[in-house]
């Protein structure tokens, strides 16, 4: 489990740190920003397919371990599909996190840094941290049984 942890913290980190390291170059100029800012069409669209993606893939993200197919799944398979479905839930908030961070020094439009700091305040959600890994893959009536064992014994 600390191996599958330890994948999906790489990920959670580095799909932090990309956006940061586009801001920073945008911002110290290594690379110009504003370069599309006079391109009405194509910021218009951009920023009705961003907003559309950011609000459904937050919402998928968060949702994601609650669907039944997955979250059964996770209890069959453990380490190897929480791998696979951690990574997946990290990556639907970080890559249009990133493509945010990269159109807003683009266009230079605040819509876009909004949209990427929406996606930044689901990520303490998704944190890879072990408990949570390790409760993601334990299955639900073993959890409500370890509560009333737990309760019993107080009693």
């Amino acid at each position: 489990m600390k191996h599958t942890r330890n994948i999906l913290m790489g990920f959670f980190i580095g799909g932090i740190l990309l956006p940061i390291l586009i801001v920073l170059l945008f911002e110290t100029e290594v690379l110009m920003p504003g370069t599309a800012a006079g391109r009405t069409q194509a910021e218009f669209v951009l920023t009705v397919i961003m907003e559309l993606v950011t609000l459904a893939d937050a919402w998928l993200a968060l949702r994601l371990f609650k669907m039944e197919i997955i979250r059964s799944d996770l209890q069959r398979r453990k380490e190897v599909a929480l791998l696979k479905w951690g990574t997946l839930r990290i990556f639907l908030l970080d890559m249009p996190m990133l493509f945010n961070a990269f159109l807003y020094e683009m266009f230079l439009q605040t819509t876009f840094g909004y949209l990427a700091i929406i996606l930044l305040i689901c990520q303490p959600f998704v944190y890879p941290s072990m408990a949570r890994c390790e409760s993601e893959v334990t299955p639900d009536n073993a959890v409500e049984n370890e509560e009333t064992n737990n309760h019993h014994s107080q009693l």
